[in-house]
C-alpha cells in the first residue's frame, strides 16, 4: 500500500552500479557540485557519476558493455537525445543530462545505499528552461493517493496547471488512519470507527511503519512538519504461537530466538569438536570460531544447550534472578515442527524491517494530510474516471462526477495513479505493452482489524509495543507504540496479506471479522475476548476503487516508461511495492520524464 506500509517484507533491491563512489557521507565523489548520483532508482547500471559540469557526457556504458557516443547529427532533438541516454544508462543519466542541458538548474538530494532516492530536489526544476510547449502545460492526475498527490505538488510548485481526480469521497488513497466516528466503506456494507474520541485512539489501516531509509517519505515529513515518533517492530516480549507446536501454546519470542540460536551453536560447534569442518576452516580459525558459537548460542562449557537468561526468567522470579531461574529449554524438533524458522524468525532482519522505524504522532495519515494540505485546490472527489483517450497533443479523460454525469477534461498529459486491479476495468487507449502489464498484476489480499482495549498487554504481559505471530488467519497482533501507560489503547487484531486468509476475510461481514479475531486472539491472549471493545476492520480487497493491499507480482517494465502522453506513478509502477516511499519515488520519476518531455 502505498505505504509504509501494509507490505510486510519486500524482495531484494537494485541499486546505483556506483554506489560506492556516489553513497558516501556527502554525496558523488567525482564532482562538488553534485551532492549525489541523482535519481537511483536504476535498473541498468548506472555509468560513471562524472558530475552534472561535464556539459558533454562522452560517454554512457550499457549493461552488455556497449559503449553509446555523443557523436551524432547535430540535428538530433534533445528528447531524442535523453531517450537514448535513458535507455543507456538509466534515469540517474537522464536527470544529469538535464541538469547539464539546464532543465534542471541544480542537483538532488539523495544519497544512501539503496536506491531509495525519493528526495529529488524539484527547487532547482527550471520549467521555463525549454524550447517546446508552454512550460505551464496542463497535467490530469488520476488518484488522490501519496503519490497522485506528491506529483502534484512538485508540478504545481514550477508552473503546472495540474488538476487530480479522485473516485473516493476523500483523498489520501490507502494511507488510512481510522478515528471515532470514521465511516469504512466496502462492497456490501460499511462501518461506523467507535473508539473513544481521545488522543492517541486511532489505528492505521494502511501504512503503519517508515523505514529510517525511505528518504523521500522523511525529507517530507522534515519539510512538511509532521512530528515523527519511533515505531517499535520487533519485540521479545511479544508472542509467538503455532497450533500444531509447542503444544499450541503462545511463548515470547525472547525464549524462541533463545532456544533457536542455542541448538544451532551447539550442532556447530559438535561439528567443530570432532573435527567435521577442517577442511574448511583452517586450525587458525579453529579456536576463534569455537569461541563465536559458544558466544552466540550461550553454550555452558561442554558445548552444550541447557538453557539461558536470554531467554527471560521463570514468573515467580521477583528479587532477583540466578541460573536457576531460566526456563528449560524446548527441544529442537518441537522448534522444527513450528513455522516459525521459515519467515517469522528473521522478519526483522530484513531490510525494510530493521530498526530504526518511525510513524508520525497521531497517525500515519498526518504525512498524507500534509501532501493533501498542499494540493487541496486541484483535487476533485467523487469524479470516476470511465475512460483514457490518446489525443494528438494531449489526454482526453471522461469521468462521472457525483450527480452520475458523463464529463470530459482534457490535458497536455496525464499521470495516472490508479491501481492496475482498478485500472484494467477502465476503457483506456494504452499500447499493448502497458495494458498487458495492467491486466497480469496481481495484489495482495492485505486486511486488518483493530480493537479498543484497556492495556492488559503492558500491565499483564509486560508488551510495549512489537508484534505477536501465529498461524492462524489473523497472522499478527500488532500492540500500539504510542500513548504508553494510558487508561486505553488500540490493539491491532489481526493482519493479513496472504491469499486464502485474504480471501475469506474479504468474504466476511464486520461481525463474522470480529468473532474471528475474538476467537483465534484469545489463543495468545487468555483475556482477549473479555477485554476487547469496539471491533473494526479493513479488506483492501474488498474497498471500492482499491481492490487490493500493494502490487504482488514483478516489477512492471512498460509501466515505467510514457504510454505517448500518459505516465504512470504509484506502489506498483516501484520496486517498493506496498511502501509509501515507492509512490513517491515513481511519483518523482513521473514527474521528471514529464518535464523533460515539455521542456524538449
Amino acid at each position: 500500500m502505498t505505504a509504509g506500509s501494509l507490505a510486510p517484507h519486500r524482495a531484494r533491491r537494485r541499486v546505483c552500479a556506483v554506489w560506492p563512489t556516489c553513497f558516501g557521507a556527502t554525496g558523488c565523489a567525482s564532482d562538488s557540485t553534485v551532492r549525489s548520483c541523482g535519481d537511483t532508482q536504476l535498473r541498468d547500471p548506472a555509468p560513471v557519476c562524472r558530475g552534472a559540469s561535464e556539459l558533454d557526457i562522452r560517454h554512457f556504458r550499457t549493461r552488455k558493455g556497449r559503449t553509446v557516443s555523443n557523436s551524432q547529427p547535430r540535428s538530433m532533438s534533445r528528447r531524442l537525445f535523453l531517450d537514448r541516454v535513458g535507455k543507456a544508462g538509466g534515469s540517474a543519466a537522464v536527470v544529469r543530462s538535464m541538469t547539464a542541458m539546464g532543465l534542471f538548474a541544480g542537483s538532488t538530494a539523495c544519497d544512501g545505499p539503496f536506491g531509495l532516492d525519493g528526495a529529488t530536489d524539484f527547487d532547482d526544476l527550471n520549467p521555463r528552461s525549454g524550447r517546446g510547449e508552454d512550460p505551464r502545460a496542463r497535467v490530469i492526475i488520476l488518484g488522490a493517493g501519496v503519490a497522485g498527490m506528491t506529483a502534484a505538488y512538485e508540478l504545481r510548485r514550477v508552473g503546472y496547471h495540474c488538476r487530480i481526480l479522485e473516485a473516493q469521497n476523500r483523498a489520501k488513497g490507502r494511507s488510512e488512519t481510522v478515528r471515532g466516528g470514521d465511516h469504512i466503506e466496502e462492497f456490501g456494507h460499511s462501518q461506523i470507527c467507535k473508539f473513544d474520541h481521545r488522543p492517541g485512539l486511532y489505528f492505521n489501516m494502511g501504512p503503519a511503519r517508515i523505514p529510517y531509509h525511505h528518504r523521500g517519505v522523511l525529507n517530507y515529513c522534515k519539510k512538511f512538519g509532521v512530528e515523527l515518533e519511533t515505531f517499535t517492530n520487533d519485540n521479545r516480549a511479544a508472542y509467538f504461537h503455532n497450533d500444531a507446536g509447542l503444544d499450541g501454546v503462545a511463548t515470547p519470542g525472547r525464549v524462541i530466538h533463545a532456544d533457536t540460536r542455542g541448538h544451532i551453536a551447539e550442532l556447530l560447534a559438535k561439528a567443530i569438536n570432532i573435527g567435521a569442518l577442517d577442511e574448511t576452516v583452517g586450525e587458525d580459525d579453529r579456536d576463534q570460531l569455537l569461541e563465536m558459537v559458544r558466544s552466540f548460542g550461550d553454550l555452558d562449557a561442554d558445548d552444550t544447550y541447557v538453557g539461558t537468561s536470554r531467554a527471560g526468567y521463570l514468573p515467580h522470579t521477583h528479587n532477583g534472578f540466578d541460573d536457576s531461574d531460566v526456563p528449560v529449554p524446548h527441544g529442537l524438533s518441537d522448534l522444527l515442527r513450528t513455522d516459525f524458522w521459515r519467515f517469522k524468525l528473521r522478519f526483522a532482519h530484513s531490510t525494510s524491517q530493521q530498526p530504526t522505524l518511525l510513524q508520525p504522532v497521531g497517525g500515519m495519515d498526518k504525512f498524507a494530510r500534509a501532501l493533501e494540505a498542499r494540493t487541496k485546490s486541484v483535487i476533485r472527489l467523487r469524479r470516476e474516471v470511465t475512460a483514457i483517450r490518446k489525443r494528438e497533443n494531449g489526454v482526453r479523460v471522461i469521468y462521472r462526477d457525483y450527480h452520475g454525469r458523463e464529463r470530459a477534461y482534457e490535458a497536455d498529459y496525464a499521470i495516472v495513479t490508479i491501481p492496475a486491479s482498478v485500472l484494467r476495468n477502465i476503457d483506456a487507449d494504452f499500447s499493448p505493452a502497458h495494458q498487458t502489464e495492467i491486466d497480469e498484476m496481481v495484489y495482495s489480499r492485505a486486511a486488518k482489524i483493530a480493537f479498543q482495549s484497556r492495556r492488559f498487554w503492558e500491565e499483564e504481559d509486560h508488551i510495549y509495543g512489537g508484534i505477536s505471530w501465529t498461524d492462524q488467519d489473523i497472522t499478527q497482533l500488532w500492540y500500539p507504540a504510542n500513548g504508553y501507560h494510558a487508561a486505553q489503547g488500540i490493539i491491532g487484531g489481526g493482519y493479513i496479506w496472504d491469499d486464502d486468509p485474504g480471501e475469506r476475510f474479504a468474504q466476511m461481514s464486520p461481525e463474522e471479522r470480529i468473532e474471528l479475531a475474538l476467537s483465534q486472539g484469545e489463543k495468545i491472549h487468555p483475556q482477549y475476548r473479555a477485554e476487547l471493545k469496539h471491533g473494526v476492520s479493513r479488506s483492501w480487497l474488498n474497498t471500492p476503487f482499491i481492490r487490493g493491499g500493494w502490487r504482488d507480482s514483478p516489477t512492471p517494465v512498460a509501466l515505467r516508461e510514457p504510454d505517448d502522453r500518459i505516465f504512470f506513478a504509484g506502489e506498483h509502477v516501484n520496486n517498493l511495492a506496498g511502501w509509501q516511499e515507492g509512490s513517491v519515488i515513481s511519483a518523482h520519476e513521473a514527474v521528471m520524464k514529464l518535464h523533460a518531455h515539455a521542456t524538449s
